[in-house]
């Protein structure tokens, strides 16, 4: 058994501080692009049902983008709409050159296809990075449109000079928002990525081997400190509610004792989420300004 106690802890990978430079910089661009083109960066925010959570994450984009500038539409849909009446509404967002973010908020109810709807999305207006063009890109290397929370940890591990060539990392939670794309993410950056999810065996003794420890799984206390090897980088994706108070994936305390660096949660992983959100819209508005410029 490790013994938690006279251990140093780890730097803080401060992701509320980052983004809000992030923010502020975005903020300052829109400033002079409004004033050269006469025109802002404009998002669109589909909610489908009332999910209390969906609903909060929403609220947030939304009052960050006013906050940078940018024009924003909401459209907030009961659970019972149908697949082609979402893609109706979101074909109608594609045309509408005010536009140039689009975001499906996740998840959507078991009756909606969520691949076709993310597939319905113009790649250009992408602002999610789901549609699965931009996801194979990023497959493949090549990326354009990258999903929000992977794109918002690399960046995090970036600003701290944290090193991926040549790391072995371990993701743990293989889903489509966060574990598939950042493990193309680390992969292209040259780190050796292990995968893990519910079915993965021995997840104690994998974890112990890594360098990087990435965990997506919204379990509460899942990773503790005898998880973790002595100076490993450890990114806490995972929020849920203990006892009413956010707690992650992490067991802090411990993991803080053990690892070199950590993200904390709140103030990690979701606030460069929503900056990485801005990033890409703030991209596509700059292409549909190229694209206006070559007509």
């Amino acid at each position: 058994m490790i013994s938690f106690a006279n251990m140093k802890k780890a730097i803080i990978l401060d992701g509320k501080a980052l983004a809000s430079e992030i923010r502020a910089d975005i903020a300052e661009k829109v400033k002079k692009s409004k004033k050269k083109y006469g025109k802002v960066p404009g998002l669109a925010a589909i909610l489908v049902g009332d999910n209390p959570a969906s609903t909060l994450y929403i609220n947030i984009k939304k009052k960050a983008c006013v906050a940078a500038g940018f024009y924003t539409v909401n459209h907030h849909l009961p659970d019972s709409i149908s697949g082609n009446d979402l893609i109706e509404i979101i074909n109608n967002l594609n045309a509408d050159h005010k536009i140039h973010g689009i975001l499906v908020q996740l998840p959507l109810p078991a009756s909606i296809n969520v691949n076709k709807v993310m597939g319905a999305i113009d790649r250009h207006k992408d602002a999610d990075g789901f549609n699965p063009y931009n996801m194979g890109m990023l497959a493949i290397g090549d990326p354009r449109f990258i999903p929000c929370t992977p794109l918002g940890i690399i960046t995090l591990l970036d600003h701290y000079k944290i090193e991926l060539k040549g790391k072995d990392a371990i993701i743990i939670g293989a889903g489509a928002v966060t574990g598939r794309p950042l493990a193309s993410m680390m992969l292209n950056r040259g780190a050796t990525v292990q995968v893990c999810h519910i079915l993965t065996r021995n997840l104690n003794d994998k974890a112990r081997k890594a360098d990087i420890i990435v965990s997506s799984t919204g379990h509460p206390g899942l990773i503790k400190g005898d998880m973790i090897k002595k100076g490993a980088i450890v990114v806490d994706v995972g929020i849920s509610k203990v006892n009413g108070k956010i707690a992650g994936d992490v067991r802090f305390d411990e993991a803080s004792k053990i690892a070199s660096f950590i993200t904390p949660v709140p103030g990690g992983v979701g606030p460069m989420t929503i900056a990485m959100l801005m990033k890409n819209t703030f991209y596509a508005y700059k292409l549909s300004l190229k694209t206006d410029a070559s007509r």
